[in-house]
């Protein structure tokens, strides 16, 4: 009785051939450039997404010293931003502490403070999010 099935020299199984390897190349390959300007663009929009200080739904308070929110007229608290911040603005004062332009360095950090207590479902949160991942 003869066998009928086909046998692969041992070793041979394992080991893909070199059209597959090529065609696997060329398939990472094309993934590596769709996704780099994807992840460009990604990049971009994080730095020109806006952050409100404070948010509109806190609108009339002020930012204290820590960043909380405290009622107008409470001493040494600051008035809203004038502007809400943009991404490349809030990433450059939170590292270096450099203040947007202006805006002065005390109300800048109180500022930064409040930024940094954002939490999800604020105004803001998404920005900040992103700016804390790394890329």
């Amino acid at each position: 009785m003869s066998d009928a099935v086909d046998h692969e020299p041992e070793g041979e199984l394992d080991q893909p051939s070199r059209r597959i390897v090529l065609a696997l190349g060329a398939a990472a390959a094309s993934t590596v450039v769709t996704i780099r300007p994807a992840l460009a663009q990604t990049a971009g929009s994080v730095l020109n997404c806006e952050i409100p200080v404070p948010a509109p739904q806190a609108g009339g308070n002020y930012i204290a010293a820590d960043g909380s929110l405290v009622p107008p007229g409470t001493v040494g608290a600051f008035p809203p931003a004038p502007r809400n911040f943009t991404g490349e603005e809030v990433k450059v004062m939170l590292r270096s502490g450099s203040a947007p332009a202006g805006v002065d360095s005390e109300s800048a950090q109180a500022y930064a403070n409040y930024i940094r207590r954002l939490q999800a479902g604020m105004s803001g949160f998404t920005c900040y999010a992103s700016l804390q991942m790394p890329r």
